[in-house]
């Protein structure tokens, strides 16, 4: 068993349930993380055989700017593509943060987490 993190991908979306967000967006932090059998990428160092990570970049930046009110919504978007692009038996964490969300209060961040 191994594990693969692509952390800290940013991007700019519009997510939100307040209107004035699909105008103005907000920053986002996506992390992903997928555990699985990787010894025959091990063994045979070959991209084919593992996670590409520029995928799973892409993937993520696809997602995202497809508009959701929840980020509930737009992380398991993310994370039942993740399960359809590669093995079913991998198992993947993908964790979205919505960076200074427009709440009363000072708030760094809000972050939903979902795995599968």
């Amino acid at each position: 068993m191994g594990v693969i993190e692509v952390i800290g991908i940013k991007v700019f979306a519009y997510h939100g349930c307040l209107e004035e967000e699909s105008i103005i967006g907000g920053d986002y932090v996506i992390d992903v993380r997928v555990e699985g059998d990787f010894s025959e990428a091990e063994r045979m160092d070959n991209l084919g055989s593992t996670v590409d990570y520029g995928v799973v970049a892409a993937i993520v930046r696809e997602e995202m700017a497809i508009r959701s009110r929840l980020i509930e919504h737009v992380t398991t978007r993310l994370l039942a593509r993740f399960k359809t692009a590669w093995r079913p038996e991998y198992h993947w964490h993908v964790r979205v943060a919505k960076q200074r969300p427009p709440i009363q209060g000072d708030v760094e961040q809000v972050v939903y987490t979902a795995e599968g």
